[in-house]
């Protein structure tokens, strides 16, 4: 048992434990959490299989996390309740110095005598101890008085406030770690969705991206409505910073993004044998349009935002950002293939139609439109309050260490002759000039009373 305690009361496996649990939690900040293995195949490519072995993309949830926190913990209750029972004895068990050595030895001190009985002394130090909020205990002999007075003694426990605040934040991150959740809704304007182990949906009524005078974007605004037992109870319109909560879940506005999947493109024809001949149709994907002025039907069969050949030559998209536009068409006469192939909104001169007799037609990617979702991001952390809670316990145990400090005066009356010599002597932990004034002040003050 003494080992078990020594070994969970040391400074240093603290000091390690808390080094570690940092350091994790520095990684946990770099390595988004709870993601798709998809995403973290994108984002870290072969290294994603290491991380999730490692427990890295839950690092939180994770089993050698929570460890690192209940060892942690144990540490701090030992540390504690170690240094916690002296500081209780000497609160409900204070022992009344009764040696005036041992008083005259202290930095702070003094000694006078009054032409005073010893009931009279007792009674106006009484007062004047009082008067500044000192709490009194006396201890009488014959011909002798002894005086413990002290205040702010609720100092003594500001560490021990602190360590209790610690353990309710670390309490709160665990419930937080094995039960909250954090999941990513993609909603077009209109559509609702139901929110992961909520009792509710929600609803996307209107999504805006606000811009700069340069393009860049400003702010995204989503205006979100709860919907319960099938009517809205709650609308907000949320931001970045701004978001909504209800029933323990906080919607934040994450990101944005377009319906690719459904784009409505425009397409300029043009005939190579008349540099004047410019038809525009606008098609939608899937979509059949008649070509003017003849018997072919064009439409778009593809649509990627970010074109690009990866390694087994496929076709695909690096990006969900229209940094790339292309479109692959088809045009058919009488049931019959015309023609097929990508064309570049970028790269107009780049086209790659094919077709088995020779056309006269070229095509060019003008504009295309997908309508806008918004990406909000569902937290449930049920640790929450409790971290409040304890980020509150802890500032009032600093408070209560560094700006309320314990002041203590000892004092020893002694009647010879009809007179009572006062012997007095006093300590604080912090602030030792300021309470060297008040002591000075209560002593000057006895000594002038008559």
């Amino acid at each position: 048992m003494k080992s078990f305690i020594s070994f969970f009361s040391s400074v240093k496996l603290a000091i390690f434990l808390l080094i570690i649990i940092t350091l994790a939690s520095i990684i946990g900040t770099l390595i988004p959490q709870q993601r798709s293995p998809a995403e973290y195949v994108a984002q870290y490519g072969q290294l994603a299989g290491l991380f999730q072995k490692l427990q890295l993309t839950r690092l939180y949830q994770s089993t050698w996390f929570i460890t690192l926190l209940f060892l942690f913990s144990i540490n701090i209750i030992v540390c504690t309740l170690t240094r916690l029972t002296p500081k209780l004895r000497r609160l409900l068990r204070p022992k009344i110095e009764k040696e005036a050595k041992r008083i005259l030895a202290l930095k702070t001190k003094d000694k006078f005598s009054k032409n005073w009985r010893l009931e009279r002394s007792k009674e106006e130090i009484k007062k004047a101890l009082l008067s500044h909020r000192y709490r009194l205990k006396t201890s009488e002999e014959k011909d002798q008085v002894c005086l413990l007075a002290r205040k702010k003694t609720l100092s003594w426990f500001g560490s021990d406030i602190v360590h209790l605040g610690l353990l309710v934040i670390i309490a709160g991150g665990i419930i937080s770690g094995l039960g909250g959740f954090r999941k990513s809704i993609s909603l077009s304007e209109g559509q609702i969705r139901a929110v992961p182990e909520a009792d509710f949906q929600i609803r996307l009524d209107k999504f805006e991206t606000e811009l700069y005078p340069n393009g860049s974007v400003r702010d995204w605004k989503s205006t979100l409505t709860v919907i319960e037992n099938e009517k809205p109870s709650l609308t907000k319109t949320i931001e970045v910073n701004h978001p909504l909560s209800h029933k323990g879940f906080v919607f934040y506005q994450s990101s944005y993004g377009w319906d690719w999947k459904n784009p409505a493109v425009e397409i300029h024809i043009k005939r190579k044998s008349d540099p004047s001949f410019v038809r525009k149709i606008e098609v939608k994907l899937g979509e059949q349009v008649p070509l003017p002025d003849d018997n072919i039907v064009i439409s778009v069969k593809h649509f990627v935002p970010d074109f690009v050949i990866n390694e087994n030559k496929q076709v695909t998209t690096r990006s969900l950002q229209p940094n790339n536009p292309a479109a692959f068409i088809e045009g058919f006469r009488d049931d019959e293939q015309a023609f097929s192939g990508w064309i570049f909104a970028q790269f107009p001169d780049f086209d790659q139609i094919h077709s088995q007799k020779e056309t006269d037609y070229r095509f060019e990617l003008r504009d295309f439109q997908a309508s806008q979702y918004s990406v909000i991001q569902a937290a449930k952390d049920p640790g929450t309050n409790l971290i409040w809670i304890g980020s509150t316990l802890m500032m009032i145990g600093l408070v209560l260490a560094f700006y309320w400090p314990s002041r203590e005066i000892r004092m020893i009356l002694k009647e010879k002759e009809g007179r009572t010599e006062v012997i007095a002597g006093g300590l604080a932990t912090k602030s030792q000039e300021t309470f060297q004034s008040e002591f000075e002040r209560i002593m000057n003050a006895l000594r002038r009373s008559k």
